[in-house]
């Protein structure tokens, strides 16, 4: 039987603290109840760590993790909601800032926040933030995302632990589902980018929590004979978009989708980009959209999967006619 995403997630962050000396971890229910969804389950420390649960008060988990951090400790924080963050954004953007002008990095120890995204809907007013993007650029901090296996293995190792501040944000989507674990082409050596497949036919990119829906595309697309390489980018800020770029020009026919509930999108950055270097391309953007509906209500990108074949379809038509 194949683990589920949160089996996954929580058996990578198991391991990781358990390896991390004197580690503080912390959070709010992290060894009780349900352990936050099962996130913090049956973790168990070595080496003098320590699990802190703490009250309900966001705004001093941040400013604690930060002063464990410039002290060259390791500190992790375990959130329910990324709703609650925004509880700490004065010490994301200021109390970060005044450590960069007075701090070199390889002084600081580490401090990660590993978050829940609420993204199922039908959950009501305080589960609805889904923007980390939108945060991370305001204070200009790095964050990533996990949608899969392979980039789970990739981003919880190399993060938690690391000199200096991070978000890792979780799917609360896929906790309960069968996680997925594609084959990997190559991956940027930060896990920025990811590639999972190569096509000469069409290129899709993947922005926020929107890989399994680019999953679902790819295999749509190969049913109709149009294989298409598929792409995530797994970080929040601008990357290095070489790797995408190279697969656009052999295919010249780009989807892009993001799940964000934001206007100021990455996956802009990169349309722009692509589209200014590499003119006469077909486009297809799939995003959120501008409106929030009112009242408790669904919470996903939804995709009309057979329009974008179609519109492939008739853009490859056209350019082998």
């Amino acid at each position: 039987m194949m683990a589920t995403y949160i089996a996954t997630v929580n058996r990578l962050l198991s391991e990781k603290v358990a390896q991390i000396p004197e580690v503080v971890i912390y959070g709010e229910n992290i060894n009780t109840g349900s352990h936050l969804v099962g996130m913090t389950r049956n973790f168990k420390l070595e080496r003098g760590g320590r699990i802190l649960n703490v009250g309900n008060c966001e705004a001093t988990h941040c400013g604690v993790g930060f002063g464990l951090m410039m002290g060259g400790a390791t500190a992790v924080l375990f959130v329910k909601q990324l709703d609650f963050m925004l509880l700490g954004m004065d010490h994301f953007v200021n109390t970060y800032n005044f450590i960069r002008a007075h701090r070199e990095r390889d002084t600081l120890g580490s401090f990660t926040i590993v978050v829940i995204v609420c993204n199922q809907g039908y959950q009501g007013p305080q589960s609805s933030f889904n923007a980390l993007g939108d945060l991370c650029s305001l204070a200009r901090v790095p964050g990533f995302m996990v949608t899969n296996q392979r980039d789970a293995e990739s981003v919880i190792p190399r993060e938690i632990g690391k000199p200096g501040f991070r978000f890792i944000a979780l799917d609360q989507r896929l906790f309960p589902k069968e996680i997925l674990s594609p084959d990997g082409v190559r991956a940027a050596e930060d896990s920025s980018v990811f590639q999972y497949s190569s096509g000469e036919d069409a290129t899709i990119v993947c922005f926020n929590f929107s890989f399994p829906q680019g999953w679902t595309l790819q295999e749509k697309l190969a049913e109709r004979g149009i294989k298409a390489s598929l792409f995530s980018v797994n970080p929040v800020l601008s990357q290095d978009w070489d790797g995408i770029k190279e697969s656009v020009l052999k295919t010249r026919r780009l989807v892009v989708l993001d799940d964000s509930k934001s206007i100021n999108l990455l996956a802009y950055t990169l349309l722009h980009e692509v589209t200014r270097q590499i003119p006469s391309i077909q486009t297809v953007m799939l995003t959120r959209g501008l409106e929030v509906e009112f009242g408790v209500c669904s919470d996903q990108l939804q995709i009309n999967y057979e329009s974008v074949v179609q519109q492939l379809e008739t853009g490859m038509a056209v350019a082998r006619g």
